[in-house]
C-alpha cells in the first residue's frame, strides 16, 4: 500500500537535509549552537569564577562600600581616621572599678566537626575560628600576662586535649598549626568537651577564676549522658561557660552560659565574629557567691586571698655556678637550655615566666607582668569626645604632643532637632578636628593622643 503524499514529502526533506544539504543543515543549526554556547557562557558566568578557578561564592569577598577616598586634598588620613572613629564610637570600655580576677584559667574549645567546613564564613569556619584562635591567644597572654591557658577541640563525638594549661603562647600557637589533628569530621560533643574542661580547671585553687570559652559552629551535639548533670557540676565547681556561635542560637548553650554567669553571642559577620571573642580577654567580676561555695547572683562575694609570689633571677650559662662551656638542665623540661629563671625559694631553674615553680610550686612572676595585669582592677576613664568648635578659643594645643588643633578646619556643630541623632550623623565630622577631654584633670588632648592614653592604659595629665 502506498504511503500518503505528504509522508513521501516530509521524509524527502529530512533525506536532504543529511545527505546533500549539508550546508544547510549547518545554516540551520548555526543559531541553536550560538544560543546554546551563549546560555552555557551566561551560566558559567554566574555560578564559576572568571580564572575557572571555582564558584563565585568561593572568591574573595569585596566590600565596595569600604573602600577608602581621597579628600579634597588627596589624602587619605581623614578616610582612615573616620573609619578609626566609627569603631571606636561603637566599642565604649567598661571603666568601673570592680573586683575581678587577675589571675586566670581559661580552656578555649574549638569546634572541629563537619558543621565547621561550611563558607559562609572566609574561607570556611572552621580556618577563620582558627585565624582569630591565633590572634585571640597573642592578646590574651599580653593583657593577662600571669594567667594560663589550653585548647580543647571536639570532632567525632568526643573531646580531645590540643594543648595543656600553658602560660606560653608559642606552645598554643604551634598547637593552631597542626593540621593533622584540626581536620574537621563528624558531630560535636558539648558534653565531653566540658567535662574534659572541668577536669582541666576544678582542681585549681580558688583564688584564680576557672573560664572556659567555647567556639561552636554546630546545631546539634552528640553527647553520651544527660548534659544537665554537667551543668550542675560546672555550677557546683563555679566555673564560668562562655560561648561564640557561629549558626544560630542554640538553647542549651543559651542556658548554660545563662547558669554560670558567662556570655552567648551569636556572630553577625566576620567583624563581629571577632569582637564577640575578644570580649573574653578582659578580666570578669568575680561571681558572687552563697554559703554553699555556688556562684550565683546574689549573695556576699568572694574574700581577698593573700598569694605568695616569687621574683625570679635570670641567668645565662656564663652566669651560672656551673661551667660556663655548659648548659644547666630545668626543672620544668629536664632539657638543657642556656638560659633560665632561678626559683627564689628553691632555687630549681624554670624555662619561662610566669608559672608555677615545678619543685615547691610557687608562682613566678615578673614586676611587669603584675603591672599589667594590676590595669584591670582600676581602669583609665573614658575621654570626653568634643568639637574643636565649641571651644572658646580658635585653636588649642594638646597637653600630651603639644599638637595644635585648629577650630577653623572643624566642621560646624549640626542644628539641634527634634529628630533623633543616628550613628550615620554622628560620624560625618572628620575626627582629626575633634578634641578629647579628661574628666579628671580637665586637659585637652589631640585624637592621637586619644588612642595612646587607651593603649598605655593611663593618663598624661593625671600621672
Amino acid at each position: 500500500m502506498a504511503r500518503p503524499e505528504d509522508d513521501t514529502e516530509s521524509e524527502e526533506e529530512q533525506d536532504a537535509d543529511w545527505e546533500p544539504r549539508a550546508g544547510a543543515r549547518r545554516a540551520r543549526t548555526g543559531p541553536k549552537q550560538t544560543a546554546a554556547q551563549k546560555k552555557h557562557k551566561t551560566k558559567a558566568t554566574a555560578y564559576a569564577s572568571k580564572d575557572g578557578a571555582g564558584y563565585s561564592w568561593e572568591e574573595e569577598y569585596k566590600r565596595s562600600w569600604d573602600v577608602l577616598r581621597e579628600d579634597e586634598s588627596g589624602s587619605l588620613e581623614s578616610a582612615v581616621n573616620q573609619l578609626i572613629a566609627n569603631k571606636r564610637r561603637r566599642v565604649v570600655r567598661d571603666t568601673t572599678s570592680i573586683q575581678r580576677g587577675i589571675i586566670r584559667h581559661l580552656c578555649l574549645i574549638i569546634d572541629v566537626s563537619l558543621a565547621m567546613t561550611d563558607r559562609d564564613l572566609r574561607p570556611n569556619r572552621l580556618d577563620m575560628s582558627l585565624a582569630y584562635a591565633k590572634e585571640f591567644v597573642s592578646e590574651f597572654f599580653d593583657q593577662n600576662p600571669i594567667s594560663q591557658l589550653c585548647i580543647l577541640i571536639t570532632k567525632d563525638a568526643v573531646a580531645e586535649r590540643l594543648s595543656g594549661l600553658s602560660g606560653n603562647p608559642l606552645d598554643h600557637h604551634k598547637a593552631l598549626s597542626n593540621k593533622a589533628k584540626l581536620t574537621p569530621s563528624g558531630e560535636p560533643s558539648l558534653q565531653n568537651s566540658l567535662e574534659m574542661a572541668r577536669a582541666t580547671l576544678a582542681h585549681l585553687p580558688t583564688h584564680g577564676s576557672r573560664e572556659v570559652l567555647v567556639i561552636f559552629g554546630s546545631l546539634t551535639t552528640c553527647d553520651p549522658d544527660d548534659i544537665n548533670k554537667t551543668l550542675e557540676n560546672l555550677e557546683k565547681d563555679r566555673m564560668r561557660v562562655s560561648m561564640v556561635g557561629l549558626a544560630a542560637e542554640v538553647k542549651i548553650c543559651k542556658e548554660i552560659c545563662k547558669r554560670t554567669q558567662g556570655q552567648y553571642g551569636v556572630i553577625l559577620n566576620e567583624h563581629h565574629f571577632k569582637e564577640l571573642l575578644f570580649e573574653a580577654i578582659s578580666p570578669p567580676p568575680i561571681a558572687k557567691s552563697n554559703s554553699n561555695g555556688n556562684s550565683t547572683s546574689g549573695g556576699k562575694a568572694q574574700g581577698a586571698s593573700l598569694i605568695q609570689m616569687g621574683f625570679p633571677n635570670k641567668i645565662t650559662h656564663d652566669d651560672h655556678q656551673v661551667d660556663s662551656s655548659t648548659h644547666s638542665f630545668c626543672a620544668c623540661h629536664s632539657k638543657l637550655q642556656p638560659t633560665g629563671f632561678i626559683c627564689p625559694r628553691c632555687g630549681a631553674k624554670n624555662c619561662e615566666i610566669p608559672t608555677n615553680c615545678c619543685v615547691c610550686g610557687l608562682t613566678i612572676v615578673s614586676s611587669p607582668h603584675l603591672a599589667r595585669s594590676y590595669r584591670h582592677l582600676f581602669p583609665v576613664g573614658n575621654w570626653t569626645e568634643e568639637n574643636a568648635h565649641s571651644l572658646p578659643h580658635k585653636s588649642v594645643k594638646c597637653f600630651g604632643c603639644d599638637k595644635e588643633v585648629q577650630a577653623s578646619k572643624a566642621s560646624p556643630i549640626p542644628e539641634k532637632t527634634n529628630n533623633p541623632v543616628t550613628p550615620a550623623a554622628t560620624t560625618t565630622a572628620s575626627p582629626t578636628t575633634n578634641v578629647y577631654h579628661c574628666p579628671r584633670c580637665k586637659n585637652v588632648f589631640c585624637y592621637d593622643c586619644d588612642l595612646y592614653h587607651e593603649q598605655l592604659g593611663i593618663c598624661p595629665g593625671c600621672c
